[in-house]
């Protein structure tokens, strides 16, 4: 999860992180208004945003929850305590506990259950619709920030955005099996339950209609609001969603149990027997910051190589509790869940493998290992002769040649584009198609390949290589601290303009037709006879297409057993 970038980027980054803070002070106003909340009065600064200087209202850091410390440092969130006079929430809290993914520095708070609001305006003829994000960052980075999640594009538009803190790593994912212990996992899921519950009790103060709520995310958010429409918990807190590069079927949204809870315990100096309760006493008394510093370090070279990312990651609870979010496999919840009975927008980026550009050039090791390509859960189930097989399958769909003994490094990127989000999107789509048949399922493609504003690809890429990366489609939807300032003529800012109208449109009306969508209408995912979904394309034009990715996407399928893929 760390990226490491050259000297010369890391001065440039830290030239555009000063001016960006210059730029916020800039856009502050002095006007201030107060909101009364369930809990107690807030008070809001009127903003203005980047382009054109627009109005809008920002409440930032209000409680969603008690601070989770002392005993309940790993559990389940409570709601906050109400509070006398008036709470300033005029600029946003710490970020949760974490370690910085350029610098390594350890940076935020152990108290991080924050939100922020941000309204296009405080009355209207009728409430606006609300969007809650929920951040990606493999679950163990991210941030509900302003220097992230600028709500400036979605301002231009009558809506509320609602941005969300919500605990990682360790201090947010560890699980323990002993009932008596109530650390049953996931307490980074239910404290994104619980912000919802505020939101569903809250909202309507700052001119929100608790009625027309849309969840959306990225990566590891769009895995937990994938989680969100499966889990009893959250049933009518909110009514549509967006799920950008992730979902719940993926691999790395269901952590599998390899003593990590233990292991991270050792890792820090512990010496004493592998009972859960002897391993909590011991992490509940440790620094945060030292458990927050080390608990990426946990997962060996060989574990990453065979695709386990991060040792504290959604799990199923080992029992039920009260809160239970995941209580059996994703993938058993489908058939049942109540977000069949919602409309969802779908997709992914044309090549999300450069985001794994450092990870695989720094160990050549991957480009030469096939079988290890191929899906844990498929390949333990396989013999050997078995997982050779299911190799020169994977070999000849993307090579042409069942003998190829190694993978260039952007042809490896290519394939795990496949195996790490694009053909558990197609699953969900599947899923969708047979569990929500009367459900509106949109599915996108986003291929806009930008030479400079693509940034995640430029952070972990550099300049030379090409492609739309993992998180790249974030540059068109938030302003953030590597943006610049577009020509409104530009390619660049005409995208915002397309991906952020679609995306409100959604939230207002449950369908992403809308002004931008007149030269080529956006339609709903159909069966197929080939299985080759018809997906929105959203490059320099916009088109309905087959998806591309298809092909290759029917040769994955065929790991599986049918009742294994959805």
């Amino acid at each position: 999860m760390e990226v490491h970038v050259g000297f010369p980027k890391l001065l440039q980054m830290g030239a555009k992180f000063v001016g960006h803070k210059v730029q916020q002070y800039r856009l502050s106003t002095s006007n201030t208004v107060i909101v009364e909340t369930k809990y107690g009065r807030v008070r809001g600064l009127q903003r203005k945003t980047i382009y054109d200087g627009e109005l809008y209202y920002a409440f930032e850091g209000i409680p969603y929850a008690k601070p989770p410390l002392g005993d309940l440092r790993f559990r389940a969130p409570q709601p906050p305590e109400s509070w006398d006079g008036v709470r300033n929430c005029t600029t946003y809290n710490e970020k949760p506990l974490q370690r910085n993914m350029i610098m390594g520095l350890m940076e935020g708070s152990e108290d991080c259950l924050y939100l922020n609001v941000y309204a296009k305006s405080m009355e209207s003829a009728k409430p606006l619709p609300v969007m809650v994000w929920i951040y990606g960052g493999g679950f163990q980075k991210g941030e509900a920030s302003r220097d992230l999640y600028s709500p400036d594009y979605f301002m231009k538009h009558p809506v509320i955005l609602v941005t969300i803190n919500y605990r990682l790593g360790a201090l947010g994912f560890l699980s323990l099996k002993d009932p008596k212990l109530d650390v049953p996992g996931n307490a980074g899921l239910k404290d994104q339950v619980q912000a919802l519950r505020w939101i569903s009790q809250n909202i309507a103060h700052f001119n929100g209609d608790p009625n027309n709520i849309t969840l959306f995310g990225e990566s590891a958010g769009a895995a937990s609001t994938h989680i969100m429409m499966t889990t009893e918990q959250t049933r009518g807190l909110f009514h549509k969603a967006i799920l950008q590069s992730g979902c719940a079927l993926s691999a790395w949204a269901d952590t599998p149990d390899r003593n990590w809870a233990y292991r991270l315990a050792q890792q820090m100096g512990y010496k004493g027997s592998q009972a859960d309760a002897d391993v909590l006493q011991y992490l509940s008394k440790a620094s945060a910051r030292q458990i927050a510093s080390v608990d990426q370090d946990v997962v060996t070279q060989d574990e990453m190589r065979s695709f386990y990312l991060f040792a504290f990651g959604p799990v199923v609870e080992p029992y039920e509790t009260s809160h239970c979010v995941v209580p059996k496999p994703h993938k058993d919840m489908l058939t049942s869940a109540w977000g069949n009975s919602i409309p969802v927008i779908v997709g992914g980026n044309s090549f999300e493998g450069l985001f794994s550009y450092q990870l695989v050039r720094n160990d050549p090791w991957v480009m030469t290992h096939f079988d290890n390509i191929i899906p844990n859960e498929v390949s333990e189930a396989c013999t050997p002769e078995q997982l050779q097989q299911l190799v020169r399958r994977l070999k000849q769909v993307y090579f042409g040649d069942e003998k190829r003994e190694r993978m260039e490094l952007l042809e490896a990127l290519y394939i795990f584009s496949h195996r790490q989000i694009w053909h558990d999107l197609h699953r969900m789509v599947m899923a969708r198609l047979s569990y929500a048949p009367s459900s509106a399922t949109y599915l996108y493609r986003f291929d806009f390949d930008s030479s400079h504003f693509n940034q995640f690809r430029w952070l972990v890429c550099g300049n030379r290589v090409r492609g739309v990366s993992h998180a790249d489609e974030l540059s068109y939807l938030f302003y953030n601290v590597l943006a610049t300032k577009l020509n409104k003529s530009s390619e660049e800012y005409i995208t915002i303009e397309r991906m952020v109208a679609m995306w409100t449109a959604f939230a207002a009306n449950s369908d992403p037709n809308c002004y931008v969508t007149d030269s080529a209408k956006w339609s709903k995912v159909e069966p197929t006879s080939n299985g080759a979904h018809n997906c929105y394309n959203i490059s320099n034009d916009m088109e309905m297409m087959a998806l591309p990715e298809a092909k290759a996407l029917a040769v994955w399928d065929t790991f599986y057993k049918r009742e294994s893929l959805y």
